[in-house]
């Protein structure tokens, strides 16, 4: 039975990795721009649209990150990040969302005299504002924030001082992003230990542009509870042909073969360490040749714990809808695959178990089931 895009929209969505400066509205980045005098590629919306895309499907996560240089511009009064975030809520909801983890770097946001405390006390209050909003309408959505260090930017000590100070006000975990090489994990070992011993969750950006020594440092310096991405595990897994032959990276495997992974796939896999998966994303940022060869569908199959996730909605011109359609038409998931997928995210969101039990039991099991009961009787 063919799983339609309708009832795709209509599954409920955990999302464990959105960044909020690569979620904004073009038409909004257009109106804060205009007010600024910040030079865009484009004024006409459909038109920014398409170049935020074009322009982060370089197939480097340097070039890609380039983007940013016009969404950041336009998050730096308390009023522009009140908004974007109120509008990513929004937009999130739309999407069917109903617990997303929105992660951000207050250090990018300080260009017009912000405090990093008012950084994240702005978008808090957007948060707020979309959630409310929400709520009226008669949907329900929970926000939780993830405090982002940029990785060469040597504030990780400050920052994790920032995220500790607001975990009672909805600030849920700690991240470090930008580029991989050069800037490993273990630079900031000392702020791990300092999270750990403090009890806060730990996600890193790691195993995207650079490869196995960059999960490794996540998972034992960086002492990380998930990874950001974490596409580049693959090549530590070899699939052997019956003759004994490593088949070539992107053949097709065939029924008799056997996956031989390496010791940190290992590790990864035997101590269910999810991975914050994002297809087009990785696409993007040439981790991946397409969606149909994405290792997420194998590492699936392999009993890895995978997420899906959107990374950032504006540069990769997508949703947590469209990223499980692609997934579905192009890699042959299932309903009960995207179910799995929604549940490991939901079983290792930064919240207390009871809370995940709660998102779990009553949001989306029923959901899933009633979409397969609509599936069955058409």
């Amino acid at each position: 039975m063919t799983l339609d895009v309708s009832t795709i929209a209509a599954l409920p969505k955990v999302v464990l990795h959105d960044h909020l400066d690569g979620g904004l509205r073009p038409a909004t980045i257009i109106e804060l721009a205009a007010a600024v005098d910040h030079e865009l590629p484009s004024t006409d919306p459909a038109d920014l649209g398409k170049w935020f895309v074009h322009a982060a499907s370089s197939g480097s996560l340097e070039l890609y990150l380039e983007t940013f240089t016009h969404t950041i511009a336009v998050m730096q009064t308390p009023d522009n990040l009140r908004r974007v975030a109120r509008e990513a809520v929004a937009d999130l909801v739309a999407d069917g969302v109903v617990y997303a983890e929105e992660r951000f770097a207050p250090e990018q946001h300080l260009r017009a005299g912000l405090s990093l405390q008012q950084v994240v006390d702005a978008v808090q209050e957007g948060f707020a504002e979309g959630v409310a909003a929400a709520a009226e309408s008669g949907r329900t959505i929970r926000i939780g924030t993830i405090v982002t260090a940029m990785r060469h930017a040597d504030r990780a000590d400050e920052i994790a001082t920032l995220a500790l100070a607001n975990r009672d006000q909805g600030v849920l975990g700690f991240d470090i992003a930008g580029p991989e090489e050069g800037f490993p994990a273990a630079r900031q070992e000392a702020v791990f230990r300092r999270l750990d011993e403090a009890n806060f969750p730990v996600t890193v950006h790691a195993g995207e542009a650079a490869g196995l020594d960059s999960i490794a440092q996540a998972v034992h310096a960086g002492r990380a509870s998930r990874i950001g991405h974490g596409v580049r595990i693959i090549d530590d897994i070899d699939i052997v042909r019956p003759d004994g032959v490593v088949r070539p990276d992107g053949e097709e495997p065939g029924v008799e073969d056997e996956a031989r992974l390496g010791r940190l796939a290992h590790w990864i896999r035997d101590h269910q360490i999810p991975l914050e998966l994002c297809p087009t994303s990785n696409l993007q940022t040439g981790a991946a040749a397409s969606v149909a060869q994405h290792p997420i569908t194998l590492l699936r199959d392999l009993g890895f714990a995978v997420t899906i996730n959107p990374d950032n909605r504006l540069q990769s011109g997508t949703t947590v809808t469209r990223e499980m359609t692609l997934l579905v038409t192009e890699a042959g998931w299932t309903l009960e695959d995207l179910r799995d997928a929604t549940l490991t995210a939901a079983w290792n969101a930064f919240i207390h178990h009871d809370e995940r039990e709660a998102l779990v039991d009553d949001q989306i099991l029923p959901a899933f089931a009633t979409s397969s009961e609509g599936r069955h009787r058409a």
